[in-house]
Protein backbone atom coordinates (compact mmCIF):
# COMPACT_ATOMS: atom_id res chain seq x y z
CA UNK A 1 0.00 0.00 0.00
CA UNK A 2 2.78 2.55 0.70
CA UNK A 3 4.78 1.98 -3.03
CA UNK A 4 0.70 2.57 -4.23
CA UNK A 5 0.50 6.08 -2.44
CA UNK A 6 4.12 6.93 -3.17
CA UNK A 7 3.24 6.50 -6.87
CA UNK A 8 -0.34 8.54 -6.36
CA UNK A 9 -0.12 12.27 -6.77
CA UNK A 10 -3.24 14.21 -5.39
CA UNK A 11 -4.06 16.60 -6.68
CA UNK A 12 -6.76 19.97 -6.84
CA UNK A 13 -7.54 22.09 -10.16
CA UNK A 14 -9.80 25.15 -9.98
CA UNK A 15 -9.29 25.23 -13.83
CA UNK A 16 -10.06 28.87 -14.40
CA UNK A 17 -11.06 31.07 -17.71
CA UNK A 18 -8.69 33.43 -16.42
CA UNK A 19 -6.20 31.63 -13.85
CA UNK A 20 -5.75 28.24 -12.74
CA UNK A 21 -4.70 26.94 -9.18
CA UNK A 22 -3.63 23.49 -8.78
CA UNK A 23 -3.54 22.43 -5.21
CA UNK A 24 -1.48 19.46 -4.00
CA UNK A 25 -0.43 18.52 0.19
CA UNK A 26 -2.92 21.19 1.14
CA UNK A 27 -0.38 24.25 -0.35
CA UNK A 28 -1.05 26.27 -3.65
CA UNK A 29 2.00 24.80 -5.66
CA UNK A 30 0.96 26.34 -8.54
CA UNK A 31 -1.46 29.50 -9.84
CA UNK A 32 -0.69 31.06 -13.44
CA UNK A 33 -2.72 32.46 -16.00
CA UNK A 34 -4.89 30.19 -18.22
CA UNK A 35 -3.05 31.14 -21.15
CA UNK A 36 -0.82 29.07 -23.22
CA UNK A 37 1.44 30.26 -26.69
CA UNK A 38 1.93 27.84 -29.23
CA UNK A 39 4.27 27.62 -31.93
CA UNK A 40 2.27 27.73 -35.37
CA UNK A 41 4.83 25.83 -37.56
CA UNK A 42 5.80 23.05 -35.15
CA UNK A 43 1.91 22.63 -33.11
CA UNK A 44 4.68 22.70 -29.96
CA UNK A 45 4.41 24.90 -27.03
CA UNK A 46 6.20 27.68 -26.16
CA UNK A 47 5.56 28.84 -23.08
CA UNK A 48 2.46 29.33 -19.91
CA UNK A 49 0.93 30.59 -17.07
CA UNK A 50 2.69 34.32 -16.65
CA UNK A 51 5.16 33.77 -19.47
CA UNK A 52 2.73 33.42 -22.11
CA UNK A 53 0.69 36.21 -20.57
CA UNK A 54 3.98 38.46 -21.22
CA UNK A 55 3.56 37.54 -24.51
CA UNK A 56 0.28 38.60 -25.01
CA UNK A 57 -0.43 40.66 -27.79
CA UNK A 58 3.31 41.10 -28.98
CA UNK A 59 3.32 37.71 -30.97
CA UNK A 60 4.70 36.95 -34.33
CA UNK A 61 3.63 35.15 -36.90
CA UNK A 62 5.11 31.76 -35.86
CA UNK A 63 3.88 32.36 -32.42
CA UNK A 64 0.00 32.04 -30.92
CA UNK A 65 -1.37 33.31 -27.54
CA UNK A 66 -4.32 30.90 -27.04
CA UNK A 67 -7.02 31.08 -23.69
CA UNK A 68 -8.02 27.25 -24.19
CA UNK A 69 -11.11 28.21 -22.36
CA UNK A 70 -14.00 30.61 -22.45
CA UNK A 71 -17.03 31.30 -20.87
CA UNK A 72 -15.69 28.77 -18.35
CA UNK A 73 -15.71 25.51 -20.74
CA UNK A 74 -12.83 24.50 -22.77
CA UNK A 75 -13.02 25.66 -26.14
CA UNK A 76 -9.79 24.71 -27.78
CA UNK A 77 -9.18 21.22 -26.56
CA UNK A 78 -5.11 20.74 -27.88
CA UNK A 79 -4.65 23.64 -25.45
CA UNK A 80 -6.34 22.88 -22.87
CA UNK A 81 -4.55 19.79 -22.18
CA UNK A 82 -1.22 21.19 -23.15
CA UNK A 83 -1.97 23.72 -20.41
CA UNK A 84 -2.89 21.16 -17.25
CA UNK A 85 0.14 18.85 -18.68
CA UNK A 86 2.24 22.15 -18.66
CA UNK A 87 1.18 23.02 -15.09
CA UNK A 88 1.11 19.90 -13.45
CA UNK A 89 4.63 19.25 -14.38
CA UNK A 90 5.33 22.46 -12.46
CA UNK A 91 4.65 20.62 -9.41
CA UNK A 92 7.65 19.96 -7.45
CA UNK A 93 7.79 16.33 -7.44
CA UNK A 94 9.06 13.76 -4.76
CA UNK A 95 10.23 11.30 -7.20
CA UNK A 96 12.39 11.86 -10.54
CA UNK A 97 12.47 8.53 -11.75
CA UNK A 98 8.51 8.14 -11.63
CA UNK A 99 5.61 10.04 -13.22
CA UNK A 100 2.82 9.24 -10.31
CA UNK A 101 -0.19 8.27 -11.62
CA UNK A 102 -2.97 11.35 -10.51
CA UNK A 103 -5.94 11.30 -8.55
CA UNK A 104 -7.58 14.80 -9.41
CA UNK A 105 -10.79 16.98 -8.39
CA UNK A 106 -11.29 19.36 -10.94
CA UNK A 107 -13.63 22.61 -10.81
CA UNK A 108 -16.22 22.76 -13.10
CA UNK A 109 -19.21 25.64 -13.77
CA UNK A 110 -23.29 24.38 -12.67
CA UNK A 111 -24.12 24.94 -16.18
CA UNK A 112 -21.87 23.01 -17.72
CA UNK A 113 -23.32 20.39 -20.42
CA UNK A 114 -22.42 16.78 -20.58
CA UNK A 115 -20.32 17.00 -23.54
CA UNK A 116 -18.60 19.91 -21.83
CA UNK A 117 -17.93 17.87 -19.18
CA UNK A 118 -16.71 15.32 -21.38
CA UNK A 119 -13.86 17.81 -22.43
CA UNK A 120 -12.82 18.72 -19.22
CA UNK A 121 -12.22 14.53 -17.54
CA UNK A 122 -10.89 13.69 -21.27
CA UNK A 123 -8.46 16.91 -21.20
CA UNK A 124 -7.59 15.85 -17.45
CA UNK A 125 -7.28 12.28 -18.33
CA UNK A 126 -4.76 12.71 -21.07
CA UNK A 127 -2.79 14.98 -18.73
CA UNK A 128 -2.48 11.72 -16.77
CA UNK A 129 -5.34 11.80 -14.56
CA UNK A 130 -5.77 8.03 -13.26
CA UNK A 131 -8.97 9.15 -11.02
CA UNK A 132 -10.89 12.35 -12.36
CA UNK A 133 -13.58 13.96 -10.07
CA UNK A 134 -15.78 16.96 -10.88
CA UNK A 135 -16.82 19.65 -8.58
CA UNK A 136 -19.61 22.22 -9.37
CA UNK A 137 -17.98 25.91 -8.96
CA UNK A 138 -20.46 27.12 -6.60
CA UNK A 139 -20.14 23.97 -4.49
CA UNK A 140 -16.51 24.34 -3.95
CA UNK A 141 -16.65 27.98 -3.34
CA UNK A 142 -19.10 27.57 -0.58
CA UNK A 143 -16.38 24.73 1.26
CA UNK A 144 -13.74 27.13 0.65
CA UNK A 145 -15.30 29.93 2.50
CA UNK A 146 -15.95 27.29 5.20
CA UNK A 147 -19.62 26.80 4.71
CA UNK A 148 -20.89 23.52 6.42
CA UNK A 149 -22.64 22.53 2.70
CA UNK A 150 -23.95 19.44 4.07
CA UNK A 151 -26.31 21.14 7.19
CA UNK A 152 -30.03 21.42 6.79
CA UNK A 153 -29.99 25.42 6.11
CA UNK A 154 -29.33 27.66 2.70
CA UNK A 155 -26.70 29.10 1.68
CA UNK A 156 -26.19 31.25 -1.53
CA UNK A 157 -22.89 31.83 -2.87
CA UNK A 158 -22.21 34.05 -6.34
CA UNK A 159 -19.31 33.06 -7.76
CA UNK A 160 -17.94 35.62 -10.30
CA UNK A 161 -15.16 34.72 -12.21
CA UNK A 162 -13.61 35.14 -15.43
CA UNK A 163 -15.85 33.60 -18.20
CA UNK A 164 -19.01 32.81 -16.27
CA UNK A 165 -21.14 34.01 -13.14
CA UNK A 166 -22.16 30.91 -10.47
CA UNK A 167 -25.12 31.63 -8.67
CA UNK A 168 -26.79 28.63 -6.15
CA UNK A 169 -28.17 28.15 -2.99
CA UNK A 170 -26.67 25.09 -1.66
CA UNK A 171 -28.25 22.82 1.21
CA UNK A 172 -27.73 19.12 2.62
CA UNK A 173 -24.72 18.90 -0.05
CA UNK A 174 -26.99 19.22 -3.38
CA UNK A 175 -27.33 22.45 -4.96
CA UNK A 176 -31.19 23.48 -4.52
CA UNK A 177 -31.11 26.30 -7.38
CA UNK A 178 -28.68 27.37 -9.51
CA UNK A 179 -28.58 29.70 -12.46
CA UNK A 180 -25.05 30.16 -14.45
CA UNK A 181 -24.58 33.09 -16.90
CA UNK A 182 -21.80 34.17 -19.48
CA UNK A 183 -21.44 37.46 -18.10
CA UNK A 184 -18.19 37.51 -15.94
CA UNK A 185 -15.03 39.54 -15.35
CA UNK A 186 -13.99 39.05 -19.09
CA UNK A 187 -16.82 40.78 -20.18
CA UNK A 188 -16.47 43.32 -17.91
CA UNK A 189 -12.79 43.82 -19.78
CA UNK A 190 -14.57 43.60 -23.05
CA UNK A 191 -16.57 46.53 -21.71
CA UNK A 192 -14.00 48.97 -20.47
CA UNK A 193 -12.44 48.26 -24.08
CA UNK A 194 -15.24 49.46 -25.56
CA UNK A 195 -15.86 52.46 -23.72
CA UNK A 196 -11.75 53.49 -24.36
CA UNK A 197 -12.68 53.20 -27.95
CA UNK A 198 -15.83 55.16 -28.00
CA UNK A 199 -15.45 58.03 -25.26
CA UNK A 200 -11.82 58.59 -25.48
CA UNK A 201 -10.72 57.23 -28.85
CA UNK A 202 -8.14 55.44 -27.98
CA UNK A 203 -7.33 51.64 -28.67
CA UNK A 204 -6.27 49.51 -25.84
CA UNK A 205 -5.69 45.56 -25.28
CA UNK A 206 -7.60 43.02 -23.39
CA UNK A 207 -4.34 43.46 -20.61
CA UNK A 208 -4.47 46.66 -20.32
CA UNK A 209 -8.39 47.01 -19.52
CA UNK A 210 -7.61 43.93 -17.11
CA UNK A 211 -5.21 47.02 -15.45
CA UNK A 212 -7.74 49.43 -15.83
CA UNK A 213 -10.23 47.29 -13.94
CA UNK A 214 -7.66 45.93 -10.73
CA UNK A 215 -6.53 49.51 -10.62
CA UNK A 216 -10.23 51.24 -10.89
CA UNK A 217 -12.64 48.71 -11.59
CA UNK A 218 -15.95 49.90 -9.32
CA UNK A 219 -19.58 49.35 -9.03
CA UNK A 220 -20.73 52.60 -7.86
CA UNK A 221 -20.15 56.07 -8.79
CA UNK A 222 -19.71 57.27 -5.17
CA UNK A 223 -17.07 55.45 -2.81
CA UNK A 224 -15.94 55.88 0.65
CA UNK A 225 -12.26 55.71 -0.30
CA UNK A 226 -12.17 55.75 -4.53
CA UNK A 227 -8.81 55.36 -5.87
CA UNK A 228 -6.90 57.75 -7.64
CA UNK A 229 -7.31 58.16 -11.12
CA UNK A 230 -5.55 55.62 -13.92
CA UNK A 231 -3.19 56.79 -16.22
CA UNK A 232 -3.64 55.10 -19.54
CA UNK A 233 -1.43 55.32 -22.95
CA UNK A 234 -2.23 54.17 -26.52
CA UNK A 235 -2.57 55.04 -29.47
CA UNK A 236 -5.07 57.73 -30.55
CA UNK A 237 -7.77 55.95 -33.24
CA UNK A 238 -7.87 58.57 -36.02
CA UNK A 239 -4.41 60.28 -35.97
CA UNK A 240 -1.99 56.89 -34.50
CA UNK A 241 -0.65 59.56 -32.38
CA UNK A 242 0.42 58.18 -28.82
CA UNK A 243 -1.85 59.66 -26.23
CA UNK A 244 -2.00 60.01 -22.08
CA UNK A 245 -6.08 59.55 -20.45
CA UNK A 246 -6.85 59.77 -16.62
CA UNK A 247 -9.28 57.22 -16.45
CA UNK A 248 -11.87 57.44 -13.20
CA UNK A 249 -13.53 55.17 -11.20
CA UNK A 250 -16.32 57.42 -11.60
CA UNK A 251 -16.39 56.46 -15.51
CA UNK A 252 -15.44 52.73 -15.23
CA UNK A 253 -18.24 52.32 -12.80
CA UNK A 254 -20.60 54.24 -15.38
CA UNK A 255 -19.31 52.00 -18.30
CA UNK A 256 -19.79 48.78 -16.43
CA UNK A 257 -23.61 49.29 -15.30
CA UNK A 258 -25.25 47.36 -18.07
CA UNK A 259 -23.04 43.97 -17.20
CA UNK A 260 -23.30 43.78 -13.35
CA UNK A 261 -27.27 44.84 -13.61
CA UNK A 262 -27.90 40.94 -15.94
CA UNK A 263 -25.92 39.92 -12.72
CA UNK A 264 -28.21 41.28 -10.40
CA UNK A 265 -31.04 40.10 -12.29
CA UNK A 266 -29.54 36.38 -12.36
CA UNK A 267 -29.37 36.78 -8.79
CA UNK A 268 -32.89 38.09 -8.70
CA UNK A 269 -34.03 35.10 -10.63
CA UNK A 270 -32.45 32.29 -8.52
CA UNK A 271 -33.60 34.01 -5.15
CA UNK A 272 -37.45 33.91 -6.97
CA UNK A 273 -36.84 30.16 -6.91
CA UNK A 274 -35.76 29.97 -3.74
CA UNK A 275 -38.14 27.60 -1.64
CA UNK A 276 -39.09 29.68 1.21
CA UNK A 277 -37.64 27.85 4.31
CA UNK A 278 -34.03 28.62 2.12
CA UNK A 279 -35.36 32.34 1.83
CA UNK A 280 -35.55 32.99 5.49
CA UNK A 281 -32.29 31.29 6.12
CA UNK A 282 -30.61 33.72 2.83
CA UNK A 283 -32.03 36.89 4.64
CA UNK A 284 -30.92 35.86 8.27
CA UNK A 285 -27.17 35.02 6.96
CA UNK A 286 -26.63 36.83 4.31
CA UNK A 287 -25.25 35.73 0.38
CA UNK A 288 -21.36 35.02 -0.05
CA UNK A 289 -19.19 36.60 -2.88
CA UNK A 290 -16.40 34.56 -4.15
CA UNK A 291 -14.47 35.21 -7.39
CA UNK A 292 -11.96 37.66 -9.03
CA UNK A 293 -15.54 39.83 -9.71
CA UNK A 294 -16.02 39.84 -5.67
CA UNK A 295 -13.20 42.24 -5.42
CA UNK A 296 -14.81 45.42 -7.28
CA UNK A 297 -15.39 48.25 -5.17
CA UNK A 298 -18.36 48.95 -4.09
CA UNK A 299 -20.14 45.68 -5.42
CA UNK A 300 -21.32 44.37 -1.94
CA UNK A 301 -22.95 48.02 -0.81
CA UNK A 302 -24.20 48.05 -4.42
CA UNK A 303 -25.77 44.51 -4.20
CA UNK A 304 -27.06 44.98 -0.48
CA UNK A 305 -28.92 47.96 -1.48
CA UNK A 306 -30.71 46.63 -4.32
CA UNK A 307 -31.67 43.17 -2.90
CA UNK A 308 -31.94 43.72 0.61
CA UNK A 309 -30.27 41.34 2.05
CA UNK A 310 -26.59 41.16 3.67
CA UNK A 311 -23.60 40.46 1.23
CA UNK A 312 -20.83 39.16 2.66
CA UNK A 313 -17.28 38.81 0.18
CA UNK A 314 -15.16 35.95 1.05
CA UNK A 315 -11.96 36.05 2.69
CA UNK A 316 -9.48 35.87 -0.28
CA UNK A 317 -12.15 35.27 -3.02
CA UNK A 318 -9.93 34.65 -5.58
CA UNK A 319 -8.88 31.55 -4.08
CA UNK A 320 -12.13 30.58 -2.99
CA UNK A 321 -13.43 27.99 -4.88
CA UNK A 322 -9.94 26.27 -5.17
CA UNK A 323 -9.63 26.04 -1.13
CA UNK A 324 -13.14 24.70 -1.54
CA UNK A 325 -11.56 21.53 -4.41
CA UNK A 326 -8.84 21.08 -2.41
CA UNK A 327 -10.86 20.34 1.05
CA UNK A 328 -13.21 17.92 -1.73
CA UNK A 329 -9.94 16.14 -2.75
CA UNK A 330 -9.62 15.11 0.82
CA UNK A 331 -13.09 14.19 1.30
CA UNK A 332 -13.64 12.42 -1.91
CA UNK A 333 -15.09 9.25 0.10
CA UNK A 334 -17.45 11.65 2.31
CA UNK A 335 -18.99 13.79 -0.39
CA UNK A 336 -21.82 12.03 -2.50
CA UNK A 337 -21.84 15.39 -4.72
CA UNK A 338 -18.93 14.34 -6.60
CA UNK A 339 -18.93 13.31 -9.94
CA UNK A 340 -16.51 10.83 -11.22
Amino acid sequence: MGIFSFLTQEIAIDLGTANTIIIHNDKIVVDEPSIVTMNTKTDAMEAIGERARQMQGKTHSNLRTIRPLRDGVIADFDAAEQMIRGMIKMIPRRSRFFSPSLKMVVCIPSGSTEVEKRAVRDSSQHAGGREVYMIYEPMAAAIGIGIDVEAPEGNMVVDIGGGTTEIAVISLGGIVTNKSIRIAGDDLTADIMEYMRHQHNIKIGERTAEDIKINVGAALTELEEPPQDYIVQGPNQMTALPVEIPVSYQEIAHCLEKSISKIETAILSALEQTPPELYADLVNKGIYLAGGGALLRGLDKRLSDKINIPFHIAEDPLRAVARGTGIALKNVDRFKFLES
